[in-house]
C-alpha cells in the first residue's frame, strides 16, 4: 500500500533528453559530487544527509543515471568497495588523485583495493573554511 509515496514523479522523464530529465533533486546530487575535492570521497548516504533529502538508494540512482557528467568516482559505497564494472577506471582516478586506499589481501576476490573510507571521507568542511 505505501509504495506510492516511494515512487518518484520525475521517473521516466529521462527519455526527453538530459536537460529536461534532471529533477531538482538529481541536480542537487550532482552539484554535491562536483564539490568533493580530488582525493576525497562521500558515501551515497553522506550525500543524502548533506542534502537533507532522500537516502543512499536515491543518490545511487541519480549517480547511475547521470553520474557520468561529474566526478562519479568520488561518490562511493559506505564499505569502500569499488563500483562494480568500473573498478579499473575508478582505480585510475583514485591513484591519480591520491585517494587513500586499503590494499586488498591476497585472499580478496580480484585483489582489488577498497577506498579507505575513514581517511578519504570528506564532510564538506573544506568549503566552509578549511576545517574537516
Amino acid at each position: 500500500m505505501g509504495r506510492m509515496s516511494e515512487q518518484n514523479p520525475e521517473e521516466g522523464r529521462h527519455e526527453e533528453g538530459p536537460a529536461q530529465a534532471l529533477s531538482e533533486y538529481a541536480e542537487r546530487v550532482l552539484d554535491v559530487a562536483e564539490l568533493i575535492p580530488p582525493g576525497r570521497v562521500m558515501t551515497y548516504g553522506d550525500v543524502a544527509e548533506w542534502l537533507e533529502q532522500g537516502g543512499p538508494r536515491q543518490v545511487g540512482r541519480v549517480m547511475a543515471l547521470y553520474g557520468g557528467a561529474v566526478p562519479w568516482w568520488r561518490v562511493v559505497r559506505a564499505d569502500g568497495v569499488l563500483l562494480p564494472g568500473h573498478e579499473q577506471r575508478a582505480l585510475g582516478h583514485y591513484r591519480t588523485e591520491g585517494t587513500p586506499l586499503k590494499e586488498a589481501s591476497r585472499a580478496a576476490e580480484g585483489h582489488l583495493p577498497r577506498i579507505d573510507i575513514r581517511r578519504a571521507r570528506w564532510d564538506g568542511g573544506d568549503r566552509a573554511g578549511g576545517h574537516t
